[in-house]
């Protein structure tokens, strides 16, 4: 190993050195202390808009995976370019280091309910590896003018190499245990899900076409689909809850769980669609909510008449802004604390957030949700809207094919293809779908549930002739208004066109 290069692992173990320690430190503060993790959060608020949308498409859950390995991959680049500059005379690279704590810190500090004292493990861990660089460099490099053997070149990478490996165990430890000590899984089996006074009424069996290998009606809790801003999935517990609800109100009212037994517990069956959800997409998912009626705990705060928002805010920052109409007028929408009959899952809420009927999620689905502030929207923004997004986004009539899967083989003979519709608030009337450019014809439908859910559908046909075919389906809203065949991306108010899939039969 070269010198240069020697210099460059050496900055390397400083940086894990600083990450383990600072991840021991964490132990006792958290996520919120977590510097990574809020420089992560930060990028995540200052990338553009077209390059998260990219990002949700194209690596769905993985995305805050790749995000924190390209955090970590930052952070050893610029650990190694320190340790390249740094020598006994000039601590440049120290500086370099230092540099980072400082912007470390400063990313801390931005995240919601963060104190100087949640700084502790970032200045710690900084302070360790600008220890550590120094330490190497005066031991084994203590001036240009020596010779490459001044030390033994053993002794040097056990050094440079054990100091690597104790930051990569310390950190692995702290993140473990600070993980264990701060998880909430364990508040969340202890919570007992109040039981609907009405539930919902019950699922017919005939909302699930037969013959055909479609999604359940009801997603399973584990399968739900997950898109939001939270790297480090929010560990707040059922007693530390509290939801405030202040702005354009007579008074205000801020309710923990135990306030909330005064209200009517509420079941409902609702399907939840991202604004990232592309034409053919599977952000999309049913589930049995329960939970009390936002409506409700407005009125008790008195809602002035020229409020027309909500913001909600989650207890990582996020907000949303979603009509007061919306919550108020009968849509039943829900501060929801269950779904499918358990607790909400730590990653979709616990121990409460909101569900409403017909918008798209990004403006009605807060989750870990602690604040709602009435406002006007030519008054405030959420996190969306101030990237352009827009401010009202009611779901859009679309439907998807699950059968056939893109380049599929169909045997010949008889075959059975199927998929879903959506047009939430106002419910499908009808799915057709047309093979290559002949006719649409009409799609067999599952029982209509509610006009809050999706539908599924099938449709029979006759594979007589062989090669590549293309299938394509719209879907009707009660209203009488037909899918659009016009393409158009998510951004800024959901994706419209309608989804068609090659397939072959032979």
């Amino acid at each position: 190993m070269t010198q240069s290069n020697a210099r460059m692992v050496a900055g390397v173990a400083a940086a894990f050195v600083s990450l383990g320690v600072a991840q021991l430190a964490d132990i006792p503060f958290g996520a919120r202390a977590d510097a990574r993790t809020a420089i992560g959060a930060v990028l995540v608020d200052l990338t553009p808009g077209p390059i998260k949308e990219w990002a949700i498409q194209t690596l769905g859950s993985l995305d805050k995976l790749f995000l924190a390995g390209a955090v970590l991959v930052g952070i050893i680049t610029i650990a190694a370019i320190a340790g390249s500059l740094e020598t006994q005379r000039r601590p440049i690279g120290s500086a370099v280091l230092t540099a980072a704590g400082v912007l470390g810190c400063a990313a801390v500090l931005s995240r919601q309910g963060a104190t100087a004292v949640d700084l502790i493990p970032t200045v710690a861990g900084t302070a360790c590896g600008v220890a550590v660089l120094r330490f190497l460099t005066r031991r084994f490099w203590p001036g240009p003018e020596d010779p490459e053997d001044m030390a033994d070149t053993g002794r040097r990478r056990l050094v440079v190499f054990g100091l690597l490996g104790f930051g990569l165990v310390s950190g692995v430890v702290g993140a473990v245990i600070t993980r264990a000590v701060h998880s909430v899984a364990g508040d969340r089996n202890n919570f007992t899900l109040p039981r609907p006074r009405s539930p919902a009424p019950p699922i017919p069996a005939d909302v699930q076409p037969n013959g055909v290998a479609l999604p359940s009606f009801i997603t399973p809790s584990a399968d739900f689909y997950r898109v939001d801003t939270a790297l480090s999935v929010p560990q707040l517990s059922q007693h530390d809850w509290r939801l405030r609800i202040h702005g354009m109100v007579d008074r205000e009212v801020t309710y923990s769980l135990d306030d909330l037994a005064r209200f009517e517990v509420v079941e409902t069956v609702t399907t939840l669609t991202c604004v990232s959800n592309p034409v053919g997409g599977n952000l999309i998912s049913t589930g049995v909510w329960t939970g009390y009626r936002v409506a409700e705990l407005l009125a008790a705060a008195h809602v002035h008449t020229d409020a027309d928002m909500v913001l909600s805010t989650s207890i990582d920052g996020f907000t949303a802004g979603t009509p007061v109409a919306a919550l108020t007028e009968g849509r039943n929408a829900l501060l929801a604390v269950g779904l499918n009959g358990q607790p909400l899952p730590i990653e979709h809420g616990y121990p409460a957030r909101l569900v409403v009927p017909g918008l798209y999620g990004y403006v009605s689905a807060t989750k870990w949700v602690v604040d709602l502030e009435l406002t006007r929207f030519d008054r405030a923004k959420a996190y969306w809207t101030r990237q352009g997004w827009a401010a009202r986004a009611p779901i859009k009539t679309e439907s998807r094919i699950d059968v056939p899967r893109g380049g599929q083989q169909v045997p010949l003979g008889p075959a059975m293809f199927g998929g879903v519709a959506w047009a939430q608030n106002r419910g499908v009337r009808a799915v057709e779908v047309r093979i290559g450019d002949g006719e649409w014809q009409p799609a067999e439908l599952g029982a209509s549930y509610s006009n809050e859910t999706w539908r599924l559908w099938r449709f029979p046909w006759q594979a007589d002739s062989p090669g590549k075919h293309t299938i394509s389906v719209r879907a009707t809203d009660n209203t009488g208004a037909v899918q659009t065949s016009e393409r158009a991306s998510p951004d800024p108010d959901g994706a419209t066109g309608w989804h068609t899939v090659n397939f072959t039969v032979g």
